[in-house]
């Protein structure tokens, strides 16, 4: 066997299964939110652009110095 023939991974040269048919959704859809659902999450969504995260705490001491 040559170097090729071993690099060559085998699973690669088959093409992927289909889809599972559980995957895809059948039955009833969801409901659309309401215009004042709609207007909240706008809001929450806004607020969440504008504000910023406080950064995360962090040890002083090393994992060295701890032990």
């Amino acid at each position: 066997m040559s170097s090729t023939e071993r690099d060559v991974d085998h699973a690669l040269a088959y093409p992927e299964p289909p889809a599972s048919p559980l995957w895809h959704r059948h039955g009833a859809k969801a409901r659309p939110l309401t215009p004042e659902q709609q207007r909240r999450n706008r809001e929450l969504l806004d607020i969440a652009q504008r504000t910023t995260r406080p950064p995360s705490p962090r040890p002083t001491e090393t994992l060295a110095e701890a032990n």
